[in-house]
């Protein structure tokens, strides 16, 4: 098989070390191969990228082991053609297997043009996509303390939700914030904290927040309270973050706000998974694909089995 990169190396990495085999040699001579170990450490990582330009490498390919590649693949970006494979997709066949074996595998497959690229994205991209992808988790987290508190209260005989439908709405949270504070709630108080059209119902958010409460549920409506507030917050800081992240991209984002019912967030969620550079998918078929949404082809003996879309990308 004719080779295509002259001077390769394939990267078998680990979260304490690196085996690295070089190719270097014409595309129709045997090539000579080397191989060194190299600890992970930073400074590490540098020696590692001398030498591999002292070998006078240009591609250099590596598996996407679970977070171990970030690291290596943010020092080597910019001065190497980097290829991010699937490890899947470039198995070795079944047999003696050691790290050296494996890394002169990615090597070889390399030299041959024999390995796809996966789709990496931008460092100002992979940032962006950090900070949206935070925010999915911490909104998930807000809404589980939501959950608690309302579970607490139901629990204590407290029907807030039966005569208020957001109990986290203005009305509710003043409502609660006084409950937490204090435990109970007078007449009056419950005036001064509904807005709106809640004020109607104040005889019956009074009946509603008659319940047994002792100091063991307050302890915990209190500390969830508390872990809300501190999550709003965060949220909101981190909504700031977001936004200055999508500075370059304002044309970007209006145009995917014209999609209906997409909003700023959201906009962000797909600029983030996505990329603008759609140079990256050849059609939208393998955006689709990598995506996750598109069904797979499990063909045998001219016979189509169920065959589900393979998982891809959350956004």
């Amino acid at each position: 098989m004719e080779a295509i990169v002259t001077h390769c190396a394939g990267l078998d990495v680990h979260q304490k070390n690196i085996v690295v085999a070089v190719m270097a040699g014409k595309e129709d001579e045997t090539p000579e191969t080397e191989v060194r170990s190299f600890p992970t450490m930073t400074r590490n990582l540098y020696e590692m990228l001398r030498w591999l330009e002292e070998k006078g490498v240009t591609h250099i390919a590596m598996e996407s082991t679970g977070i171990y590649w970030k690291p290596v693949y943010n020092i080597l970006e910019g001065y190497f053609d980097i290829t991010l494979a699937n490890a899947q997709r470039i198995k070795n066949v079944p047999g003696r297997k050691t790290d050296v074996s494996d890394a002169e595998w990615i090597a070889k497959l390399l030299r041959h043009g024999l390995i796809e690229k996966s789709f990496v994205s931008s460092a100002d991209i992979r940032e962006l996509r950090d900070l949206t992808r935070l925010r999915k988790k911490w909104i998930g987290n807000l809404t589980a303390e939501k959950n608690r508190i309302q579970k607490v209260l139901e629990t204590s005989n407290i029907k807030l939700s039966n005569v208020i439908s957001d109990i986290f709405g203005v009305s509710g949270r003043n409502l609660l914030a006084r409950l937490v504070e204090q435990g109970f709630l007078e007449l009056q108080e419950i005036e001064s904290c509904v807005k709106g059209q809640v004020k109607k119902k104040v005889d019956a958010i009074s009946d509603s927040l008659f319940g047994t409460i002792d100091t063991h549920q307050m302890f915990m409506i209190r500390h969830s309270w508390n872990h809300i507030e501190f999550l709003e917050e965060s949220i909101r800081q981190l909504d700031v973050e977001i936004d200055k992240h999508l500075e370059p991209y304002r044309k970007e984002v209006e145009i995917i706000q014209s999609l209906p019912g997409v909003n700023k967030i959201t906009a962000a969620c797909v600029i983030a998974e996505v990329g603008v550079d759609m140079n990256q998918f050849p059609t939208a078929h393998h955006l689709a694909s990598w995506a996750g949404v598109a069904p797979g082809n499990h063909e045998s003996a001219g016979k189509k089995k169920a065959h589900g879309p393979q998982k891809g990308t959350r956004i």
